[in-house]
């Protein structure tokens, strides 16, 4: 772990993404695949909403929910017989909610070789006993390379928030 960026002392409940990290692997079989013996692409979008759902859990220790999955990516198909290796990380916490970000790979069984296929961003939020948004803890940033994931998250979520206002505006 790297020594934090401020010499402040951290909040009492922050928390470093490293703390919630995700590493999930599949193995990609018959019932998974569409007839051309590739992965369907509700499977990755449930592996996912898993791996995003896990990184918040450990994140909050309360109940999550998924408020919104944006950015989401195909970029290769996986093949039948492949490894799905799921990484995911949190990027970023705003008040009740984060955004985790998904990486997905395919693995070559006999060569070991990788291929980035899938890139997600999952927006979490914390919720109270009653099911209500709670306050997360904060996010810990412990590197340079937090301090750019966070910038880049919280510019993802002014777009969505923008874009969230431009639906619900009344039209004329």
């Amino acid at each position: 772990m790297s020594a934090r960026l401020s010499k402040e002392p951290a909040p009492p409940n922050a928390k470093p993404a490293s703390a919630s990290r995700v590493i999930m692997t599949e193995l990609v079989i018959t019932e998974d695949t569409n007839s051309q013996g590739n992965i369907f692409g509700g499977r990755v979008m449930s592996l996912i909403d898993k791996a995003a759902s896990v990184v918040a859990l450990r994140h909050c220790h309360t109940q999550v929910a998924t408020a919104s999955v944006d950015s989401l990516t195909f970029l290769s198909a996986i093949r039948l017989g492949s490894i799905v290796v799921i990484e995911a990380r949190l990027n970023a916490v705003f008040r009740s909610s984060m955004e985790v970000g998904v990486r997905v790979e395919s693995e070559e069984v006999l060569t070991g070789e990788r291929r980035h296929t899938t890139t997600a961003y999952v927006t979490m939020v914390s919720l109270d006993a009653s099911g209500r948004p709670q306050q997360a803890p904060r996010l810990l940033v412990e590197s340079e390379e937090d301090r750019r994931v966070e910038a880049e998250a919280g510019r993802r979520r002014d777009y969505r928030l923008r874009g969230r206002s431009e639906i619900s505006r009344p039209r004329k």
